[in-house]
């Protein structure tokens, strides 16, 4: 009988060191949350952690986490940092119910843990950044050991004659302590959340109350019969809300268009400038339609999308600043982009001055640019994977060299340049689509960034290629749809498509990763025909 009871004491203290442990958790973030919320929303510890995690794993490690959990990796990266620190803290629980101060201790370590990822970041704006992890940490630490102390004596049985002893009310006394801590560490995560709301309004109000100007060179109108009239292809223009987003910013930047500012400098900058909002919109601005693709994207993924974008061209402001391209004798063969939450991007300076349509854009499809990708401005060079052109949120442009300086992902093993290859994709159908035997629509996109497509071709099993047709081109910046009909059979295919670019350059059949400068490979569906 003793042996049962103390079998039955050991499995009370361990539920309720745990449940100690997990609010002690609860209370540490949510404290850490609500400063934050008064001192700098992006200095949370989740975020923080989040960020130091981000930049320490390897490069296949996101990538396999991009082609896994797609837009939601950051998402699947925060409920796992959650779910990490969920087992620690019970285990800090259990631990502080025979010891208090070790229990607490673990508690304040990962505070230290927090404070030095937070003074890490390349966004960090000093010693504040540490003070939501160090009062997370004192607060949880301080919920664990006064649980800990109520749960102790719940080993102490109910007396004798059945009526409650010590043990049931300690227990009871645990539980109001307990539902106490939860709702003041609720209470402290919703003044977080209100508190990180009213930082962001002045940017919210910025961005709702700016009109943009109207091009000084429109776009050239898209020619009809851009948009295929096949059920499932992707749409020549992306909307803002379906437009892919791949960044490693855990909380995307809510930047005040009133108090921004872009400085340009560096080497062979002559004339360092700093340029506000209202002096970006002041001058001639051009409207083009360009297609956008990430490097993270597999052979047929969808991190690839087509704007309208507004901007100001980059060259000239390069060029008033006194910057020459290496081709005319510049110094600076790099141009480093920096966001306003620290991430570093690096274009040839060469490309960015070549006379493409490279723009510091401030509309998106006839609107200021979303937060989500880049407002108040960001940048975007034709041509180019994302890594090393499109800095979202950028707030400073620095001129040096390839051999002075790798940006954020050059130092974790992607290319220093990264044009952009000739892809072509099925849209429909869909990959295991079931059909009926007759005519089946293949349709799909094809690009090839200031070469354009002429060609896309379909191959059905191992047949011979078979020219699609082609929908008009918008320009050498778009993608491009195409289509074929096809006199579908009973049985199981393979659909396989490739695309010729302007330099009659074909799509390759070469598979490779998407490290270090992009997916190669051609496209294929299998299907059913019934």
């Amino acid at each position: 009988m003793r042996a049962v009871t103390s079998f039955r004491s050991t499995l009370v203290r361990a539920a309720l060191g745990a449940l100690a442990g997990l609010l002690a958790a609860f209370m540490a973030l949510a404290v850490a949350e609500l400063v934050a919320g008064l001192v700098r929303p992006a200095a949370g510890p989740v975020t923080v952690v989040g960020g130091a995690v981000i930049d320490r794993t390897p490069a296949a490690v996101k990538d396999f986490a991009i082609r896994t959990f797609g837009e939601n990796d950051k998402i699947a990266l925060q409920l796992g940092i959650l779910a990490v620190l969920a087992l620690i803290a019970v285990g800090l629980g259990i631990l502080a119910v025979s010891h208090r101060r070790a229990g607490a201790a673990g508690v304040l370590l990962f505070g230290v843990v927090g404070a030095a990822a937070a003074l890490s970041r390349p966004d960090s704006t000093g010693t504040g950044d540490a003070l939501p992890s160090v009062a997370g940490a004192v607060a949880g630490a301080l919920t664990l050991y006064l649980l800990a102390t109520e749960a102790a004596p719940g080993l102490v049985p109910d007396g004798a004659d059945g009526q409650a002893g010590t043990g049931a009310w300690s227990r009871r006394r645990f539980v109001t302590a307990a539902g106490v801590a939860a709702v003041a560490a609720a209470s402290a995560g919703a003044l977080g959340r209100y508190f990180a709301g009213r930082q962001g309004q002045g940017a919210v109000a910025s961005r709702d109350s700016l009109v943009l100007p109207e091009p000084a060179s429109p776009a050239p109108a898209v020619p009809a019969g851009v948009q295929l009239k096949v059920p499932g292809i992707t749409a020549f223009t992306t909307p803002n809300s379906d437009f892919y987003r791949v960044d490693t910013a855990l909380t995307v930047p809510k930047v005040d268009a009133g108090t921004w500012r872009l400085r340009i400098h560096g080497r062979g900058v002559a004339r360092p400038r700093t340029y506000t909002l209202d002096q970006l919109l002041a001058r001639p601005l051009i409207e083009r339609d360009i297609t956008l693709t990430c490097v993270s994207n597999e052979v047929g993924g969808p991190y690839i999308g087509n704007a309208r974008w507004l901007g100001v061209p980059l060259a000239d402001l390069l060029e008033e600043a006194g910057v020459r391209p290496p081709s005319k004798g510049g110094r600076a063969d790099q141009l480093v982009a920096r966001s306003v939450d620290g991430m570093t991007l690096g274009s040839p300076v060469e490309d960015v001055m070549d006379g493409r349509d490279a723009l510091l854009a401030v509309g998106m499809n006839g609107e200021p640019l979303p937060f989500d990708h880049g407002f108040p401005v960001r940048m975007l060079v034709p041509g180019l994977y994302g890594y090393v052109s499109a800095c979202k949120w950028i707030e400073d442009i620095e001129l040096t060299t390839f051999d002075a300086y790798d940006p954020y992902w050059v130092k974790r093993r992607w290319a220093r340049r990264a044009p952009i290859k000739t892809q072509a994709r099925i849209d429909t159908p869909k990959p295991f689509a079931r059909h009926d035997a007759g005519t089946v629509t293949i349709a799909g996109v094809a690009w090839a960034q200031r070469r354009g497509i002429t060609r896309v071709q379909i191959r059905i099993d191992d047949g011979s290629w078979q020219d699609a047709d082609l929908a008009a081109q918008a320009g050498v910046d778009t993608w491009r749809q195409w289509s074929y009909r096809w006199n579908a059979t009973p049985g199981g295919h393979h659909i396989t498509v490739r695309a010729t670019d302007g330099t009659g350059q074909v799509q390759t059949e070469l598979r490779t990763r998407t490290i270090p400068d992009g997916a190669s490979g051609r496209h294929s569906v299998f299907v059913t025909v019934t």
